[in-house]
């Protein structure tokens, strides 16, 4: 038995953990309601003054994870970027402490991150990538009463601050049945956290150890990771990598329909091949031939599944994206331990209601697509492991050089193959269905951190 594993074996029979839930921001925690609304807002520094003072002002109102299941009120989120850090005087030696991907920051990263072609910061939208963001606050509600008034909140108290700057304002939410941008469920399968007081659903597995996503606990290796310095700032904080994608539902729309044939002529089920669970959220290996809206919308058994008996992926396609970014029980062909890669996921639709029967080229001149924010104590390590080798790459799967149908760069020489007997068939054509326009790494720091920045000399 390796050292590794003897470590883990011994921390997952440690189940005394306690997280210190009233300074863990409630982001962290709390899933994203259904139905559900609410503003991203990205913050530029002026002056050091303007950033304390407004995080001074701010902080009272970002809600902790005490109670973090209770989701009948807005809450505020807030995470900094490293030039924020700098901005606000955090002391050299601390910067020194963060690690070497956050404080280069997401676009200088775009090598790491396969962020090429389509995807390139040079294609990104302002101000991502500028160096420009400082503070990025996202507001979430379960309606939108309480989302305007957490909204005038946060504007109250940016206006009354001077040297601080709006650089972009996106809402988000309101969408029928709470579905993406392509009209499929999302939010299903977050990784249920030990500590959290809460028992995983049925087909979570065992509880992942809070280590692995907030900082100063115990991972899966048995010992807390490293962590800025000093505790004070680290401690309960986490980090986030924010994307923002555009998606080209008509594209995706025509594909469907276009090669409908190889699924007996039902784009529906070619759709659900490519993502691994149907439009209601029903995974295809337990509906394996039609869709099951009552099925995808029971949390007790719309994730209560393996793929033990799909060793061959006839159900699920082993490049299906839900497969790629959690194989469960796959066999895989590079060993790799699939807990340390896990992340919490907190995706926000924006733009008007995705329409399956809109396939034309204006269509995806539609302003409409998804916020993906990663929270992940190994945000920018997981999320570049994910991007270069998952979802860009399917050695891992025995698949080659296939890449993720929904967010994997594409281009006309690669295929995706569909499992079927006697013959297997590869389909071609494939576009990237989801155009990444910025992305930004962040640090979320707990409430007593936020106070320590804020009263910086």
């Amino acid at each position: 038995m390796t050292l590794f594993k003897r470590l883990r074996e011994l921390a997952h029979r440690n189940d005394e953990i306690r997280l210190d839930l009233d300074d863990i921001q409630a982001t962290v925690l709390r899933e994203r309601p259904e139905p559900y609304f609410g503003t991203h807002v990205l913050i530029h520094f002026e002056t050091a003054e303007g950033g304390r003072d407004l995080l001074r002002r701010l902080t009272p109102h970002i809600l902790s994870a005490e109670n973090w299941w209770d989701v009948r009120y807005a809450w505020i989120a807030a995470a900094l970027s490293f030039p924020g850090l700098q901005k606000l005087g955090v002391p050299q030696d601390s910067l020194d402490s963060f690690p070497t991907s956050f404080r280069e920051g997401m676009a200088a990263r775009a090598e790491h991150l396969f962020d090429v072609g389509p995807n390139d910061p040079k294609g990104w939208e302002q101000p991502f990538g500028s160096g420009q963001v400082d503070l990025a606050l996202s507001i979430f509600a379960e309606n939108e009463e309480n989302w305007q008034k957490a909204l005038a909140l946060a504007e109250g108290e940016l206006e009354k601050v001077p040297g601080v700057t709006v650089l972009l304002r996106d809402d988000f939410g309101a969408q029928p049945d709470s579905r993406n941008s392509l009209g499929y469920k999302d939010m299903i399968s977050n990784p249920a956290i030990e500590g959290s007081g809460i028992k995983p659903f049925p087909g979570q597995g065992p509880a992942i150890k809070p280590g692995e996503f907030i900082l100063g606990y115990p991972g899966e290796a048995g010992v807390p990771l490293g962590m800025p310095q000093p505790e004070v700032l680290g401690r309960n904080g986490t980090f986030v990598a924010l994307r923002k994608y555009h998606s080209n539902a008509g594209s995706f729309n025509r594909y469907l329909k276009e090669h409908a044939g190889a699924t007996g002529g039902d784009p529906e089920l070619l759709g659900a091949k490519l993502v691994g669970r149907w439009r209601s959220g029903a995974p295809l290996t337990l509906a394996p031939e039609r869709d099951d809206p009552e099925l995808g919308h029971d949390p007790q058994r719309n994730n209560d599944f393996t793929y033990k008996d799909d060793s061959e992926g006839l159900e699920v396609p082993f490049g299906a994206h839900m497969r790629r970014m959690n194989p469960r029980d796959t066999h895989l062909k590079l060993l790799t331990d699939v807990n340390i890669h896990r992340i919490i996921r907190r995706a926000t639709a924006y733009g008007p209601p995705y329409d399956p029967d809109a396939d034309s080229e204006a269509e995806d001149q539609v302003n409409r697509g998804l916020y993906f924010i990663f929270i992940s104590a190994r945000a920018m390590d997981t999320l570049e492991f994910l991007q270069k080798e998952w979802i860009n790459k399917a050695d891992f799967i025995g698949q080659g050089s296939e890449r993720d149908p929904m967010v994997g760069v594409q281009h006309e020489d690669l295929t995706f193959t569909l499992p079927k007997e006697p013959v297997r068939q590869r389909l071609r054509g494939l576009e990237t269905f989801n155009v990444l326009r910025g992305g930004e790494y962040l640090f979320m720091p707990s409430l007593s951190a936020l106070k320590w920045l804020g009263e910086l000399p």
